[in-house]
């Protein structure tokens, strides 16, 4: 009968008004939710086949889901582990309460931005138990070649077993000037002396001691010297000694014109450099390349370290984390130091509307959300990470608020639709009496 179902169709619509009230509703209770997806109703009309002259109301249903894709704005934070994602693709994450467990599985999930802190343990986790996930370093704070299609790499990032460490030196530049009068004949002879320190594999402040002997010829001048090195973490023992001859024609004087290797490591003209073997562990020192300029030269009367600079660091506390834009980690030591020592993915699918919501603005895979793969930050469809930052809810309080009066209106007519019918169907019973 047509009457009825313009009933069943006035209660459809106050079903599917009520359903899209509770998603208004979620909206703007979650206005402020950091990482918070806007939830829609979509309203899709019944038709009945309707035959023989007469209309039968199919009435309407509703489908919800969630606008996973669409980003909130991006807000700045104090803290270096507030992370946010500036483009496509998901933080891996897993529940603390799993770490706990004797399975070795942890269940992985997906947030789009997270406030993590270290805890008791060191774990980076949010408020809600949410633990960090990453692929972790090698010594060297270089990341190995992980499979992108599975979790399997991924490990909870800990930042407490990092609290201590040292940046051993690899290279030396040594740029120095010697006095040209001292290979003249009759000069003394005297050596010049000087002491760079430098970062044992330990940590330990060694030094190089360095000895420039000229060669004092009859007459004239040599424009020679002799320069040995000692290492102190070796007891004070010769690990190199060096015939270094300058040039002294118009154009290049005062610049390296040959260097002959009486002992120790071999040097490189190509480079510049001589690699050393000490105790601290194997050291390069730039001394400068033939005929250029920089490094070691021989002019006046002055003998003057000019610049001499060195890589490594003592050991050091950790002072802080911070995320770069790639993903990677980094350990801050307080003696200026920095380590990588985890790479935090992104996880990229193809539909990210299929994923399943769960609590706390994570998400899980689906079939509908498709196969998923890891991402360097910033490679491929890929955005950035976005350290000191988190995202924003993507509700528009002023869009709910309108879709609010709308609803409270169509709920309305629905619901006068109901009383119509039930007044025409008194009318119906009254035609008896």
């Amino acid at each position: 009968m047509t009457i009825s179902s313009s009933l069943l169709a006035g209660v459809a619509g106050l079903n599917v008004n009520a359903s899209r009230l509770a998603t208004i509703s979620d909206n703007i209770a979650n206005s402020s939710t950091f990482g918070y997806k806007r939830m829609v109703a979509d309203f899709d009309s019944l038709v009945l086949d309707s035959g023989h002259g007469s209309y039968s109301a199919g009435g309407v249903r509703v489908s919800t889901h969630r606008e996973i894709s669409r980003a909130g704005p991006l807000i700045t934070t104090d803290n270096p582990t507030d992370l946010a994602i500036d483009g496509r693709g998901m933080i891996p994450v897993t529940s603390a309460a799993s770490l706990k467990g004797t399975s070795g599985t942890h269940p992985t999930m997906l947030v789009t931005t997270g406030s993590f802190r270290p805890d008791a343990d060191g774990l980076l986790k949010t408020e809600s138990g949410q633990v960090l996930l990453g692929w972790p370093a090698k010594s060297d704070g270089s990341i190995p070649p992980y499979p992108r299609d599975t979790f399997d790499g991924l490990q909870p990032i800990s930042v407490k077993k990092n609290q201590f460490a040292g940046d051993p030196s690899t290279t030396i530049n040594l740029g120095l000037n010697l006095p040209a009068t001292a290979t003249k004949a009759g000069a003394t002879g005297r050596a010049r002396d000087l002491s760079v320190e430098y970062f044992g594999n330990l940590g330990t402040s060694e030094s190089l001691n360095f000895s420039f002997t000229p060669t004092v010829p009859a007459n004239g001048q040599s424009n020679t010297w002799t320069m040995e090195i000692k290492d102190s973490a070796s007891g004070g023992a010769s690990v190199g000694r060096y015939k270094v001859t300058f040039d002294n024609t118009r154009g290049a004087g005062g610049t390296i014109s040959s260097i002959t290797n009486l002992s120790g490591g071999a040097y490189d003209p190509t480079s510049g450099k001589i690699a050393l073997t000490v105790a601290g562990g194997p050291l390069s020192v730039e001394i400068g390349k033939p005929g250029a300029t920089g490094g070691m030269t021989q002019l006046s009367s002055s003998f003057a370290p000019t610049s001499i600079t060195k890589d490594g660091s003592p050991v050091g506390t950790l002072s802080t984390v911070e995320v770069d834009p790639n993903g990677f980690v980094n350990a801050v030591y307080n003696t200026g130091f920095t380590r990588t020592i985890y790479q935090v993915p992104l996880v990229d699918v193809p539909n990210p509307n299929g994923l399943i919501s769960l609590d706390n603005q994570a998400f899980q895979l689906s079939s509908q959300s498709g196969p998923f793969f890891l991402w360097q930050p910033g490679d491929g469809p890929a955005g950035k990470m976005v350290g000191n930052s988190r995202e924003e809810s993507s509700t528009d309080v002023a869009a709910e608020l309108t879709q609010l009066i709308q609803t409270q209106r169509a709920y309305s007519s629905n619901a006068k639709i109901i009383q119509t019918v039930d007044q025409m169907l008194q009318q119906t019973t009254n035609i008896k009496r």
